[in-house]
Order: structure tokens, then C-alpha cells, then sequence
């Protein structure tokens, strides 16, 4: 069966690896002083932090509409066999409610809540890729792999500044002056679709990272060799050296992918933010 895989572009996949895969990103949109722009496409990570330090004010992102999605849908569900899209958590946007409804006029599109965001959802993206690939699974048994896989994605990220925070109402004042008293870094983890704190880090950004991914991966027998994630939000050079020389040490992974985070995780983090993001095994495995 010809199958094409589709996602939001919350995916935060590399253009390499959206080439590779032949994966199809709807964007979302960004909200910049009243206007409405393409993730990826019209704006990126680079402008919203710009206007961001140029203008004091926050972007927006907003959900793919139905309408949107269908459009979409359309030209591949004529050509393939099948559709199979992965949305960003429905705990993090409607998307996955717009790409359900949109997919009810068609019988070949299948929609996947990825219960995650990023490269988290990058994750359930590239399995599918190489679950149609194969073509040995049906389209349904390929999406029951993959509503298995979302519980299994470990996604976490390590934020430098809480002033985005702050000026998106997740976090008050207070808590911001507290976190750079004690240079506290706060560590977000995914679990079960959304967002929470898991530790608090404290001194030197590089120091935290290089602890935040150690303690992610060393020890670790539970996790899928096969790829990671680093992803970040315009990290600096010596801080991906850093991660990175972390996961060498501590980590046994094949592929070790670097990409950026897009608007949506970067319209909220912040400048600086760096996750690293893998796989749990399957516990019969």
C-alpha cells in the first residue's frame, strides 16, 4: 500500500529528515502584533525571538482549522492508500480536534494524537515513516503501533530564562525574581500529554545541562537505542557541546539527531532551551 505520512509542523523535524522520510507539515500559525504568519514557513524561531527583545511582547501560536486540514487531506487521500497524521497533544491545542473532523470526509485518513510536542512528536512521526515504509503493517495495525508508541516517548526540556514564562501568565513575577536569585533552571517533562515541572536545576546554564542529561540517560537499559533528539531553541555553540558530550558519555544511541525547536515550543521557552528526547522499550521487549 502506498501510505503518506503527515504531521503539524510542532514536529520540529529537520528539513533532512522531512526529505528523507517524504513527510508532509501543515503549519501552524503564529500571531506576531496582529499578524497571522506560517510556522516555518512565513516566521520562524529567529523573528519571534527578535520581536520578542525588540518589542517586549509575546507571539501567539493558534491551531490548523478544519477547513485547513481538509484541503490538506485532499490531494493525498486521492493519491495514496491511506493518509496517517500526527498531531501535536490534543492537551496542547485543538489541532488534533480540527484534523479528526476534517478526516471524517474522507475513508483512507487516519489522525494520531501524539500525546507530546516537538521532536517528542518527531518521534511517533518518524515511526510511522518507517512503519509505512516497510509496508508489511495495514494502516490500522500501523496506528496501533503507534498509539502504543506515545505513551513510551520521554520528552523533557531544560529552560534558561523564565521571562517568556512570566510574560505568558505560566509563571509570576515572583517565581522569576526567586529563579534568578538562585539561578535555578527548571527542567519541563511531557507526561500523559502535558506539560509539568519535574526538577529544578541550580547554577550555571552549561553546568545543569550537562547534569539534566546525564541524569535523563546514564544507567538507562529501559530506552531504545535506535535515535534521540536534542532539540533547542537557538542553544549556544558551547552548550550543545556540552549536551552533546553528555550523551556520548552516558548514552548508547545509533542516531543522535540535533534539530530546532519551531514557534510553538519557542514562542513559550524561550531563547536557549535544550531537551533531549527518546524512547522507552516496549516492557515485553
Amino acid at each position: 500500500m502506498k501510505i503518506k505520512v503527515t504531521s503539524d509542523s510542532t514536529c520540529d523535524l529537520s528539513q533532512d529528515l522531512v526529505r528523507k522520510y517524504d513527510i508532509g507539515i501543515v503549519p501552524l500559525i503564529v500571531n506576531m502584533d496582529g499578524e497571522s504568519l506560517l510556522d516555518g514557513v512565513t516566521v520562524t524561531q529567529k523573528d519571534i525571538f527578535s520581536f520578542t527583545a525588540r518589542t517586549g511582547k509575546l507571539c501567539s501560536t493558534a491551531a490548523v482549522n478544519e477547513e485547513t486540514y481538509r484541503e490538506y487531506f485532499a490531494p493525498f487521500a486521492a493519491e495514496y492508500d491511506a493518509v496517517i497524521h500526527i498531531n501535536i497533544s490534543a492537551e496542547f491545542s485543538s489541532c488534533y480536534q480540527n484534523a479528526c473532523a476534517a478526516a471524517k470526509a474522507f475513508d483512507n485518513v487516519y489522525v494520531i494524537d501524539s500525546r507530546n510536542l516537538s521532536s517528542g512528536q518527531g518521534h511517533i512521526v518518524i515511526e510511522a515513516a518507517q512503519l509505512a515504509g516497510a509496508g508489511q503493517l495495514t494502516p490500522e495495525q500501523i496506528c496501533d503501533e503507534l498509539r502504543d508508541l506515545t505513551g513510551r516517548v520521554e520528552s523533557s526540556f531544560l529552560l534558561d530564562r523564565l521571562d517568556y514564562m512570566k510574560k505568558g501568565g505560566r509563571c509570576s513575577s515572583v517565581e522569576v525574581l526567586g529563579a534568578n536569585l538562585l539561578k535555578l533552571k527548571p527542567c519541563i517533562e511531557v507526561v500523559d500529554g502535558k506539560m509539568r515541572v519535574a526538577k529544578k536545576y541550580r547554577g550555571a546554564y552549561n553546568r545543569c545541562i550537562q547534569d539534566y542529561v546525564t541524569e535523563r540517560i546514564s544507567g538507562r537499559t529501559d530506552l531504545r537505542a535506535d535515535r534521540m533528539f536534542i532539540t533547542h531553541a537557538g542553544a549556544e555553540a558551547d552548550t550543545l557541546a556540552v549536551a552533546r558530550q553528555a550523551v556520548a558519555e552516558n548514552g548508547r544511541f545509533e542516531h543522535v539527531y540535533e534539530t530546532e525547536a519551531g514557534c510553538t515550543v519557542s514562542c513559550h521557552c524561550g531563547p536557549h532551551t535544550l531537551g533531549v528526547l527518546f524512547i522507552h522499550k516496549k516492557q515485553d521487549a
